[in-house]
């Protein structure tokens, strides 16, 4: 079973940065793309960002021009770079896959989620 662990979490004043990374557990053959998805309280989840093969990103209205997706360094991961936060942007935000394994179908993941909280 794959897992998406993710980190970088936490509390940050308004205009702040942060950096969250997820990382997919071995025994992936392919990964089709990876992003990250965010629900507030109260609210539905909405999708923040993506990238996929290739390396094409996508990027919500919302967060356009501060938020970037990368790939990280280690194989299987995936990094938000959180700028210029806003209150609003406060959040517990979950990383997301499609993939597949090297022994099973293609299928989606999740993560556990990390919260962001971002104060006045």
């Amino acid at each position: 079973q794959v897992q998406l662990v993710e980190s970088g979490g936490g509390l940050v004043q308004a205009g702040g940065s942060l950096r969250l990374s997820c990382a997919a557990s071995r025994n992936i053959l392919s990964i089709y793309a990876m992003g990250w998805y965010r629900q507030a309280p109260g609210k539905q989840r909405e999708w923040v960002a993506i990238i996929t093969v290739g390396d094409s990103t996508n990027y919500a209205d919302s967060v356009k021009g501060r938020f970037t997706i990368s790939r990280g360094n280690a194989k299987n991961t995936v990094v938000l770079q959180m700028n210029s936060l806003k209150p609003e942007d406060t959040a517990i935000y979950y990383c997301y896959a499609d993939l597949l394994e090297i022994s099973g179908p293609r299928s989606e993941y999740w993560g556990q989620g990390t919260l962001v909280t971002v104060s006045e």
